[in-house]
């Protein structure tokens, strides 16, 4: 299956700061073909949004949804992974395990969208048939950044045990790490879980810098509660005299 998009490089200016976007339109980040980044929202209709995402729909709903999308596998898998449904993606990529590498006009993969909603399961099912671990968004993402931008530490453990690339930059310079030091989650334990995992890893780069410059920690100094967790990255003081 053969999947045609135009590609293009995006030039940011020095003084661009993607992470301060983030903070202020972090809810119109692409995300699938409900991309809502061309939009301009108010404040009530983005909680409206919200309020539609954790809203909970019967077997019956979901079914329907299902059915509404036979036809078109592309658009049902990309749906099936953000919601959950193993049982339809295993069939659709038992139909079709090339389905597995397919994606979204902002180049954003099944993985990305399992990544981002945290379904580990899904993720595992995908990474078994054949998904690659670091396919990137037209915005240079992977499903690691995906998982760190909006906490889901359980699936952001899972990616970095099957090669997810812990150090990679967006086009915006972004690391995983700067997305989870920018504190946009909801929950704060998942945040806080989530930046404590990456600063653990063995291989991190955490004075990698964004192109506003910023690194990850100068990012969580001033833009959440978080920041003292990267102690756990600084270089030990020698408080005691040398003789």
């Amino acid at each position: 299956m053969s999947h045609k998009r135009h590609k293009f490089v995006m030039e940011f200016p020095e003084d661009f700061n993607q992470l301060e976007l983030l903070n202020t339109h972090g809810h119109l980040i692409p995300r699938g073909a409900s991309s809502l980044w061309s939009e301009s929202k108010f404040e009530e209709e983005e909680e409206e949004e919200e309020e539609e995402e954790v809203e909970d729909h019967s077997e019956e709903w979901y079914l329907e949804k299902e059915e509404s999308l036979e036809g078109k596998p592309v658009e049902l898998i990309l749906w099936a992974v953000e919601n959950n449904r193993l049982s339809t993606v295993q069939r659709l990529l038992t139909a079709d395990p090339l389905l597995v590498h397919c994606c979204d006009e902002d180049g954003y993969t099944p993985l990305h969208r399992a990544a981002y909603s945290g379904h580990v399961d899904v993720i595992s099912a995908l990474l078994t048939t054949g998904s690659k671990v670091n396919p990137r968004t037209i915005d240079g993402w992977t499903p690691l950044h995906s998982a760190c931008r909006w906490s889901r530490v359980t699936a952001v453990s899972f990616l970095l045990q099957h090669g997810a690339e812990l150090n990679a930059q967006t086009n915006g310079g972004l690391t995983p790490l700067h997305l989870a030091a920018s504190y946009t989650s909801s929950s704060k334990t998942d945040s806080a879980h989530t930046l404590e995992l990456l600063l653990s890893q063995r291989h991190l780069k955490p004075g990698l810098c964004s192109s506003s410059r910023e690194t990850a920690s100068e990012v969580a100094r001033r833009s959440g509660p978080h920041h003292f967790l990267f102690e756990m990255v600084e270089d030990c003081v020698n408080v005691v005299p040398v003789s």
